[in-house]
């Protein structure tokens, strides 16, 4: 049995009844989000007009609009808003295959075996805690300044997602599961393949959404290193100069991109698992 602590508040109160009896239906979420969102811009837009705060500061909304129109037409240092989130999401997606080549059979050998647990999570503890920033000189120093050390700076903060709910999804399957396989004469190597990782892939499909954001974190970071290119480059230019209607619009494009891939990310969990969603 599960026990879920995001408790809806209203499915435990009773509802409010109209006139005529019925049970009122509830706002749905998407309402209540577009309607925050509407309030935001507003009170952005307020402020903007009424000048409560520098334009060098906060641009107003129109201003940030046209920013993006013109990076699509135009573009900024040498390449236009296409360019640039192509160069960030050959890093990121570069960096995801590299995490997951690694992180999964990592996190199976923590998940079915004392040894690699022995080994590997001490690895794990040590890497998980430490900010990108703190570990991107020595990546440097070891791989160069080239897009190697950017997709290793970024690789290295989704591993741990990866590693830690691939194990927690092997450490999860019914052992009802794998002791029927093995009565019924599978082997390891079929119980791990088709008993173990069709169970523990809502949990790996879980660390990979996790690790899509970690990467969109570090990204900024991993363009620090002689980028010519690139969302966070593009925003880390546009600060020196206080271009600050450039900055955020690649935050905007930043999260609208984050937030399709999660989409997409989602969209994939419920195609490939569906049962998940039910749990």
């Amino acid at each position: 049995m599960t026990f879920s602590t995001d408790i809806d508040i209203s499915q435990v109160a009773p509802a409010r009844s109209s006139r005529e009896g019925r049970p009122r239906r509830p706002l749905p979420v998407a309402i209540i989000s577009a309607a925050t969102v509407a309030v935001i811009i507003a009170l952005w837009s307020l402020a903007s007009a009424y000048a409560l705060v520098s334009p060098v500061f906060l641009p107003s909304p129109r201003q940030v609009v046209l920013a993006i129109y013109n990076l699509i037409v135009k573009g900024f240092v040498d390449a236009t808003l296409a360019e640039h989130l192509g160069a960030s999401l050959y890093r990121i997606f570069g960096a995801l295959i590299v995490s997951i080549a690694i992180g999964i059979p990592a996190g199976i050998a923590i998940g079915t075996s004392r040894v690699g647990r022995g080994i590997l999570d001490p690895i794990v503890e040590f890497l998980r805690p430490l900010p990108p920033l703190a570990y991107l000189p020595l990546i440097i120093i070891w791989v160069g300044i080239g897009e190697a050390s950017k997709i290793t700076v970024i690789a290295l903060s989704m591993l741990p997602s990866i590693i830690l709910s691939t194990s927690a999804g092997v450490r999860s399957v019914s052992k009802d599961h794998v002791n029927a396989a093995r009565s019924l004469g599978a082997s390891r190597r079929q119980v791990l393949t088709e008993v173990v990782l069709p169970s523990a892939v809502p949990s790996i499909l879980t660390g990979i959404r996790i690790a899509l954001g970690a990467g969109w974190t570090t990204l900024v970071a991993a363009e620090l290193v002689a980028a010519t290119s690139g969302i966070g480059f593009m925003i880390q230019s546009a600060a020196q100069f206080l271009v600050t209607d450039i900055v955020i619009a690649g935050i905007v494009v930043i999260a609208l991109v984050a937030i399709l891939l999660e989409f997409i990310a989602r969209q994939i969990e419920r195609r490939l698992v569906p049962w998940a969603s039910h749990r």
